[in-house]
């Protein structure tokens, strides 16, 4: 609780906001408190839309919006035409946050807004990223983690407050799925995004589908190998992705880690992205 009110007293400080919300649990956090210390004249929720953010994270950041009666507006990015974030460098999330932010900078300007903010959690800080790069040369403010807010600290404030989503797996940009130095296309991300949609429809909570060219590697949840596994399962994905262009599926054995595509990195001695 105390975590929470400095949250919301740094939010206050800062006396009207423009969120950058995802639809996530840590952004639906931070509208939900944003609303409680700022009023709803002050909040403006805004969720970029784009190749590399799948159409159903949208639509459910619409849902959740509204569901918390927040002003809330859909921007277009246009990370996709830079070279230096399609070309696939290991600081490529630094240029996709940059065209964020300075989209985000529009609309706090357009709106007579004073700040922006965004979800971060204190977890965020404790790895290198990029996108915290571009936060800080653009002055973006991260309440909760300024506040000490851990990912299960935010889960469990989230249950408390009953938001929807509290327990919604965490989501990385399509993009994410594409090794470094592969360049990133509009279709590839629509082939990744068709067939992780398909896993989840199948009953897979935690879902990436990495594209390899021709092979496509699949990670679950470690306690849902054993469903992927099954024979059925089994020659259900692969019909399904081969359809999408995939000539060889692959089960990784290890199970879902975030930023496994950085062991790359780590194996050539350079930063993680």
């Amino acid at each position: 609780m105390k975590k929470e009110e400095k949250a919301k007293e740094i939010l206050k400080s800062l006396g009207s906001v423009v969120i950058a919300f995802s639809g996530g649990v840590d952004s639906t956090l931070l509208l939900k408190l944003s609303l409680e210390a700022l009023g709803k004249e002050n909040v403006l929720a805004v969720t970029a839309k784009s190749p590399t953010y799948p159409k159903k994270e949208v639509e459910e950041a619409q849902k959740i919006a509204a569901l918390l009666q927040a002003s809330h507006l859909i921007i277009e990015t246009e990370e996709m035409k830079n070279p230096l974030f399609y070309e696939n460098p290991p600081d490529r999330c630094y240029h996709c946050k940059k065209e964020l932010f300075l989209a985000l900078e529009n609309e706090r300007e357009r709106n007579g807004l004073a700040a922006i903010v965004d979800g971060s959690n204190a977890d965020d800080l404790k790895d290198y990223r990029p996108g915290r790069k571009a936060a800080q040369e653009m002055g973006i403010h991260s309440p909760l983690a300024e506040a000490g807010l851990s990912k299960e600290e935010v889960r469990k404030m989230a249950k408390r407050h009953a938001l929807p989503n509290w327990n919604k797996p965490s989501f990385a940009c399509l993009a994410s799925r594409i090794p470094y130095g592969v360049k990133i296309t509009a279709e590839k991300l629509k082939k990744i995004e068709k067939g992780e949609d398909f896993l989840k429809k199948e009953g897979f909570s935690t879902v990436r589908l990495r594209d390899h060219g021709e092979i496509a590697r699949i990670e679950v949840g470690k306690e849902e190998i054993s469903k992927i596994l099954s024979p059925l399962m089994r020659e259900k994905i692969a019909k399904i992705l081969r359809e999408l262009g995939y000539l060889y599926i692959t089960i990784d054995l290890e199970g879902y880690r975030s930023g496994s595509l950085n062991k790359m990195l780590t194996l050539k001695g350079e930063k993680k992205c």
